[in-house]
């Protein structure tokens, strides 16, 4: 990864967590289960959406950064009709202008999901679309 404008770099191989330097938000939840609980570090707490679809996570950074993955861990099990059976990843520099730039289908899923994102994904802006279930 680099840190666009920065100019450091890490190895190919090497891979850190920035989602800490991220402003998350959501477009709809239920009471007590917001935008906080995606990154509480507790796989038994979860976001849940409400209201009509599709329901969005939007992930954006200060500046722009290049991503090499995304990690989403999901469990049909504890929250099976909330479960996304598939999720666009959309980047840009604003939200007018994102493009897909990953489609991940998730049939009945347990555990970490570690999307590879194409080389030179870069935005100041990402958003997750969680599409209708069938």
């Amino acid at each position: 990864m680099d840190d666009e404008g920065t100019g450091e770099k890490e190895d190919e191989g090497e891979k850190r967590e920035i989602g800490k330097l991220a402003v998350w938000s959501v477009s709809s939840f239920k009471p007590g289960n917001g935008v906080d609980l995606l990154r509480d570090s507790n796989i038994e707490t979860y976001w849940q959406s409400d209201g009509a679809q599709p329901h969005l996570v939007n992930i954006q950074f200060q500046k722009k950064v290049r991503l090499q993955q995304l990690a989403l861990y999901v469990d049909f099990k504890l929250d099976e009709s909330y479960t996304p059976n598939k999720i666009s990843v959309r980047a840009g520099n604003s939200f007018h202008d994102l493009r897909e730039i990953k489609v991940v289908e998730l049939a009945e899923p347990i555990g970490w999901r570690l999307p590879e994102l194409p080389p030179g994904s870069c935005a100041e802006g990402n958003e997750l679309l969680k599409p209708p279930t069938s």
